[in-house]
């Protein structure tokens, strides 16, 4: 590709200077990414990995929203009401993706200014240098859609300190651009104001360049903030998050009984049962898990039966549909969530269909 070559479409993958450039290129929709835009980064990241003048990616987002709000959650909704085949094609090419970013040989820098959510912490959180700013609004919404954290993002929570990502796993909350490093989502604070200089620095760059001299190169132009609010509340949640049933994390939140707890709690309570379930099961089984890949097989997995499931069809209609912000769960009380039901998501299928590079 040459500095002149753009592909104006819903993701644009062109050289400047000597950084390939990645931007989703959806604004009015935050820039939620397609099956057809997984496909072109794909075939941008083989041009870039091939042609020895790109020394650095740099994934961004279009438009003042934020990088992307997350997959085209709409297509997956209606294919799942048809009983169609999106959710099996998207999540598998998806996943694949996000297993490629983190072992891309070239350092992958993504700018993840604004909303970070879903599918596009995939795009980034995987990558070598993850940039946040003082917009950033990250978070794994997944739970308030009868769907659990994926795109790897059980590898990502389990690996965050203490119950931190227990936490955000389950919850949905927001992270701001601190707490996002103190989970282990990114790696420096960079003023918005200084992404366009960031950026024209990276285009300056030597080919060749370590991914220790690019870490060196944002740190010049970083505030140094590591921690944000909730990272001051990780004794709490440390103790109401520490346990294996969500019966028992109920529990301790009750028990606890102060104005944050019953936050905690309310919060909670909005959720899909069996998706919350089925996200702690997920990310108890990361923390032992060798690799991103395993998890992102056993997500998979899971994902099958989230697609066939009336709970994400009645989260994605009260949530973006009819926006109604009421969804009848199905079973309504996280009691009633069997064992029999969670099995499934567990069922030894799908893998076969994750060709990783």
């Amino acid at each position: 590709m040459s500095d002149t070559s753009v592909v104006e479409g819903d993701l644009i993958a062109r050289k400047e200077g000597s950084v390939g450039v990645i931007r989703l290129n959806r604004p009015k929709a935050i820039n939620a990414v397609t099956l057809e835009m997984f496909h072109d980064l794909d075939k941008a990241l083989d041009a870039f990995e091939a042609d020895p003048a790109v020394a650095v990616i740099l994934l961004e987002g279009a438009g003042e929203r934020g990088l992307c709000a997350g997959g085209d959650i709409r297509a997956l909704w209606e294919s799942s009401k048809v009983k169609g085949d999106l959710g099996k094609i998207l999540w598998r090419d998806e996943y694949i993706l996000n297993a490629r970013i983190k072992k891309f040989p070239k350092p992958y820098v993504a700018f993840m200014d604004g909303i970070v959510m879903g599918g596009g912490v995939g795009l980034s959180a995987h990558s070598s240098h993850r940039v946040v700013t003082e917009k950033t609004k990250l978070a794994m919404p997944e739970v308030g859609l009868g769907f659990f954290p994926d795109v790897g993002g059980t590898w990502l929570l389990s690996h965050s300190p203490g119950e931190i990502g227990t936490y955000f796993g389950l919850t949905g909350r927001t992270m701001n651009g601190p707490d996002a490093i103190h989970a282990g989502f990114a790696d420096a604070v960079v003023p918005s104001a200084k992404l366009a200089d960031l950026r024209e620095a990276l285009t300056k760059v030597r080919a060749g360049i370590t991914s220790a001299e690019v870490k060196a190169l944002i740190a010049g132009f970083a505030t140094g903030e590591t921690a944000g609010p909730v990272a001051a509340l990780e004794g709490k949640i440390d103790a109401w998050f520490a346990h294996d049933r969500m019966e028992d994390i109920i529990a301790a939140l009750q028990r606890d009984g102060s104005e944050l707890a019953l936050a905690t709690l309310k919060t909670l309570n909005e959720k899909s049962p069996r998706g919350m379930v089925v996200t702690l099961k997920l990310l108890r089984l990361a923390r032992t898990a060798r690799s991103l890949e395993e998890c992102l097989v056993r997500e998979y997995r899971a994902a099958l039966e989230v697609f066939a499931s009336d709970d994400f069809r009645e989260g994605v209609r009260a949530a973006v549909i009819d926006k109604d912000r009421s969804p009848k769960w199905s079973p309504p009380r996280i009691e009633d969530v069997t064992p029999a039901m969670v099995a499934r998501y567990f069922a030894e299928i799908g893998a076969d269909e994750l060709k990783f590079p």
